[in-house]
């Protein structure tokens, strides 16, 4: 008794063989990135400095001064014709 048709078959080994061939072209991308790094030498990483607590800013505000009261007379501003 046949599990699957011909036809089945054929889509089965397809869909195998695609995946075969997408598996060993990202595989032999990655060993080709994996490769041009192996010369390369990574810069050693440096021990974390302690933070410092930062110290409170406190700002000097001055009252701002009273203006006078009274006004001076506008000035009338005159246009040419």
């Amino acid at each position: 008794m046949l599990l699957l048709s011909v036809q089945g078959r054929g889509a089965l080994w397809t869909v195998l063989i695609f995946l075969f061939c997408v598996i060993l072209v990202h595989g032999f991308k990655l060993a080709k990135i994996g490769y041009r790094t192996l010369g390369k030498k990574l810069p050693a990483k440096k021990p974390k400095k302690p933070k410092k607590e930062q110290e409170p800013v406190y700002f000097i505000v001055e009252r701002k001064k009273r203006t006078k009261r009274e006004y001076s007379e506008p000035k009338r501003i005159t246009f040419r014709e």
